[in-house]
C-alpha cells in the first residue's frame, strides 16, 4: 500500500478552510456525542434519543423566524419534549415507549409545517440533515461552548449519572434525588442534540448517540474503558466520515454515520470476549 497516496488522501481535504473547520467541529461532536452515548446505552435510551432529537425541529423554524439564535430554540423544545414526556407518562397510565412516540412524532410534524409554511433565505432542511461544510464561525463557538457545558456536567455528576443508569432503585435508596438527575441527563442529552445538529442534522445525531456506545459496550465491561473505546470511535468515525465525503461528494453526516454503523459490525462480529465469531466458535467446537 503507498503511504504516500494514503497521506495524500488524508491532508488534501484539509488544505481548505472550510474543511479545517468541518473536522474540528465534526471531531469534537464525536466526542460529546460518544461519551453520553455510553450512559445512553447504559440506561437504554435509544427511543428518548430520538425524541428529543425530533422534538426540537419547531424550535428551530420558530428560532429563526424570530431572528434568534438556533440553539436556543432547540434547546426550549428539547426541554419541552422531555418535560411533556414525563409529564404524561406520570399523569396516565400510557406507558413510557408509547408516550415517547406520540410526542416526538407530534413535536416533529410540527417542525415539518413551520418549515413548509416559512419563507427563507436558507434551506431549512439543512436542520434535518446537517451541514457542516458550511457552518459559521459564530455556530463553532457555540458548538464548542455547549460542548464543554455538557462535558464538564457529566464529569461532576459522573458517579451520581453512573449509579443511576445501573440501578436506579439503589440510587433512590442512598438518598440520591433520581427525579433531578433524570431530567439534568435529558437536559444534557438536548443540549448535545443541539451542538450536534450542525454537523449531521437533527435526523442522523441519533445515531451519534447511539451508536460509539453500543460499539464500546459490546468491546468492555468496564464503564471507564467503554467511555474511552465510545470516545475513540466516535472521534474516528466523525473525522473518517468527513474526509469520506470531501472525496466522494456526500452527504457529510451521512458518511459519518455510514462508517460509524460499520465500525459496531465489525465490533460486533470481531469482538473478543462478546463478538458473534468468539461465540461461534466454541460451539462448533462441541459439535465436533
Amino acid at each position: 500500500m503507498d503511504i504516500s497516496a494514503i497521506w495524500e488522501w488524508l491532508t488534501t481535504p484539509l488544505q481548505h478552510g472550510f474543511m479545517i473547520k468541518a473536522v474540528f467541529v465534526s471531531a469534537l461532536v464525536g466526542i460529546v456525542c460518544s461519551v453520553l452515548s455510553c450512559y445512553m446505552t447504559l440506561k437504554g435510551w435509544a427511543l428518548m434519543g430520538d425524541a428529543v432529537s425530533h422534538a426540537v425541529l419547531p424550535g428551530v423554524v420558530i428560532a429563526y423566524i424570530l431572528n434568534i439564535p438556533f440553539a436556543i430554540g432547540a434547546f426550549v423544545f428539547g426541554l419541552g419534549s422531555v418535560i411533556s414526556i414525563g409529564f404524561i407518562k406520570e399523569k396516565t397510565r400510557i406507558k413510557e415507549d408509547t408516550v415517547i412516540g406520540l410526542v416526538f412524532t407530534g413535536f416533529f410534524a410540527l417542525g415539518l409545517i413551520l418549515i413548509s409554511k416559512t419563507p427563507s433565505d436558507i434551506d431549512l432542511m439543512h436542520i434535518l440533515f446537517g451541514n457542516v461544510l458550511g457552518i459559521s464561525n459564530s455556530d463553532i463557538i457555540q458548538t464548542a461552548i455547549i460542548s464543554v457545558i455538557t462535558m464538564v456536567v457529566l464529569a461532576l455528576l459522573r458517579k451520581d449519572l453512573l449509579l443511576f443508569c445501573f440501578d436506579p432503585t439503589h440510587a433512590r435508596s442512598i438518598g440520591l434525588n433520581t427525579t433531578a438527575i433524570y431530567y439534568t441527563l435529558l437536559g444534557l442529552l438536548a443540549l448535545t442534540i443541539v451542538a450536534a445538529q450542525q454537523t449531521v442534522g437533527i435526523i442522523l445525531v441519533i445515531a451519534m448517540l447511539v451508536t460509539p456506545g453500543a460499539t464500546a459496550y459490546m468491546l468492555s465491561d468496564r464503564f471507564d474503558q467503554m467511555t474511552l473505546i465510545a470516545v475513540i470511535s466516535g472521534v474516528f468515525s466523525s473525522v473518517i466520515g468527513t474526509l469520506i465525503s470531501y472525496h466522494i461528494d456526500a452527504s457529510t453526516g451521512g458518511c459519518i454515520v455510514v462508517f460509524q454503523t460499520l465500525l459496531f459490525i465489525a465490533a460486533m462480529i470481531f469482538a473478543p470476549k462478546h463478538g458473534l465469531l468468539f461465540n461461534f466458535v466454541p460451539v462448533e467446537k462441541e459439535k465436533l
